[in-house]
């Protein structure tokens, strides 16, 4: 773990606290867990116990915390956003820089300056990498790969023919891009492959997180919009378009030919049938069932997916329903003792 000096680390925020004492700051921690050689955040006044209790070296707080002689504070705009800042400083680059010897790469392979390739990793003939990306152990770039300038390639990604990725991706480990995408058509007696002859596109500053699958295109382009966040074991199928900035959430599935406009989320464990448009800015929640288009800005929830509000309303009356089926039962026996006393005046 890296050492700074804490006004190295206040000088990050653009911040200048000659009273802050100039000690070795060794990491960041929550209030509980933090020791006094590391930094920590309170959000809002409601954590001053817990500022109280904390043996941080300093603690970042909103401007209305109140005073604490005690306790080194220094008072932000934005804390947890500062924290976070504060927390990049902290991130390790690889254990690794230069071409291992034990990594295999075509001689003609084009590889810019400041490239790094780790142990075992494969790269193919006419494979493009750019300026300081880094490429770990066991990653294997299929012949004409084209990858940009200050990506990061984790540990046993496969990336197939036909890929091109933007600048400042991170594709973590064990993710496989460029796969053949699923389809068959059925013909006499079996299930015949649809040959899958097209590329994926991902553009620049996405991230997909590990284990994910993306299938090339059957023909033409999937394409992953620009700042796209992806993540764990997320499957997203031949010719999907992703627009810029959506958030895809994990263990989700995009059938083919899915569109997804700017900005929109996705939770964990969402499946979207084939062909289906999500538009810009539209919220579907965790374990719902996509079977159909759903409008900008829109936000929806179920299996099928419906409309929040509605899902919500329908999830209400459900917890409702033993108490009306026992009142129905109630005014069943009242109906039938009516029926019998009725019969009995007709005799």
């Amino acid at each position: 773990m890296p050492e700074f000096r804490l006004h190295q680390l206040l000088a990050q925020l653009g911040l200048d606290a000659p009273e802050a004492p100039d000690i070795p700051i060794r990491g960041l921690a929550t209030l509980e867990d933090a020791g006094p050689d590391q930094i920590a955040f309170a959000e809002s006044k409601r954590y001053l116990e817990q500022v109280i209790a904390t043996q941080a070296a300093l603690v970042l707080a909103p401007a209305d915390f109140p005073p604490m002689p005690d306790r080194h504070l220094l008072r932000v705009e934005k804390p947890r956003l500062s924290f976070l800042r504060l927390a990049e400083c902290f991130v390790e680059g690889p254990a690794f820089s230069g071409i291992h010897p034990a990594a295999s790469v075509h001689p003609e392979a084009n590889l810019a300056a400041g490239v790094s390739i780790g142990a075992c990793a494969v790269i193919s003939r006419a494979v493009r990498v750019s300026t300081n990306s880094l490429i770990g152990p066991g990653v294997f770039l299929g012949e004409g790969v084209s990858i940009g300038a200050d990506c990061r390639i984790d540990a046993n990604v496969s990336i197939l023919p036909g890929v091109s990725i933007g600048d400042r991706v991170i594709i973590r480990s064990n993710t496989s891009i460029g796969g053949e995408g699923f389809g068959y058509v059925w013909i006499e007696d079996h299930h015949h492959p649809v040959p899958q002859l097209g590329r994926v596109v991902i553009d620049d500053g996405v991230e997909i997180g590990c284990n994910c699958c993306i299938d090339r295109a059957t023909l033409g382009v999937t394409r992953i919009g620009r700042g796209t966040k992806i993540d764990n074991q997320v499957h997203i199928a031949h010719n999907c378009e992703i627009g810029e900035h959506v958030i895809l959430v994990a263990q989700l599935g995009l059938a083919g030919g899915v569109k997804i406009g700017a900005g929109a989320l996705l939770g964990g464990q969402v499946a979207v049938a084939n062909n289906v448009s999500i538009g810009a800015g539209a919220k579907v929640g965790a374990c719902t069932g996509v079977m159909q288009d759903i409008a900008p800005g829109e936000a929806v929830l179920g299996a099928p997916s419906r409309e929040r509000r509605q899902f919500m309303k329908e999830q209400a009356s459900l917890s409702r329903l033993p108490d009306a089926l026992k009142q129905i039962k109630a005014m069943q026996r009242e109906l039938d003792a009516l029926r019998g006393r009725l019969a009995a005046l007709e005799k």
